[in-house]
């Protein structure tokens, strides 16, 4: 049965070409690729008109929330897809979802019932609906994920390849395209567990100087965009400085 509800630690990691090299050998004896093999995922991000989630979260609060529309592989009409609520309190990350489509999910952002019946988890995704009021889609992530897992045990590790952002096109069957959001060959590592860390992951880490990195798919792509902004603004405001600096000598 697919899962709807998940309560675990989310420990991330951003590594080099060289280090996932190194990652994906030192990792054979321990776990195994999952059965889907490499995936291309893409979550479409909810957000206020002013972004205000994505604001509060790069702030690193105690407690923050997401609402976005996830896609395993290019989406078609009609095609399954998860709602998914996602909060992390206290470094614990919950998340709630609930299978649908993107026309029912477009009628619910605007207001027009229920997710997904009338069940626990379509409330609280209602309510987070209602609470933040005018949300719209705000950016869409995508990457190539390759999920391990360990035998007898609830330890889950995946490798998100090529993360990318787009913020045109905001849907989930146009393509898998976007800008990326980091060097060429790098990935980011995601630990997933309910309790501590195995002595034999933490050891194959401190081997490859792999460190613990704060990092958010969204949140970077909304710094990259908002530098976007804010160059294209400086390059405005120096033409036209420049146009008034010609103007006034031609004056003189």
């Amino acid at each position: 049965m697919a899962i709807t509800v998940m309560q675990r630690k989310e420990i991330k990691y951003l590594l080099t070409k060289e280090q996932v090299e190194y990652l994906v050998e030192a990792l054979k004896p321990f776990m195994e690729v999952d059965q889907y093999g490499k995936t291309s995922i893409a979550s479409l991000y909810y957000d206020t008109p002013d972004y205000r989630l994505i604001r509060t979260s790069i702030e690193k609060p105690a407690f923050k929330e997401k609402l976005r529309l996830r896609s395993y592989g290019l989406a078609k009409e009609g095609s399954t897809l998860y709602l998914e609520l996602k909060r992390k309190a206290y470094g614990i990350v919950y998340k709630r979802r609930v299978a649908t489509t993107s026309k029912d999910v477009d009628n619910f952002i605007n207001k027009e019932g229920y997710v997904c019946g009338d069940g626990q988890i379509g409330r609280e995704i209602k309510y987070f609906r209602d609470f933040y009021k005018d949300l719209v889609p705000a950016c869409l992530i995508i990457y190539d994920r390759v999920a391990y897992f360990q035998r007898d045990g609830d330890l889950r590790l995946t490798i998100d390849y090529n993360p990318r952002y787009r913020v045109d096109d905001l849907n989930l069957t146009t393509s898998m395209e976007g800008k990326s959001l980091l060097p060429e060959g790098s990935a980011i590592l995601e630990v997933k567990v309910q309790d501590a860390m195995p002595l034999w992951l933490t050891r194959i880490l401190d081997e490859g100087k792999i460190y613990k990195s704060s990092f958010s798919k969204y949140g970077e792509a909304y710094k990259k965009q908002l530098a976007n902004v804010k160059s294209k603004e400086e390059k405005q405001w120096k033409t036209s400085s420049t146009q008034s600096s010609q103007l006034i000598l031609q004056g003189i």
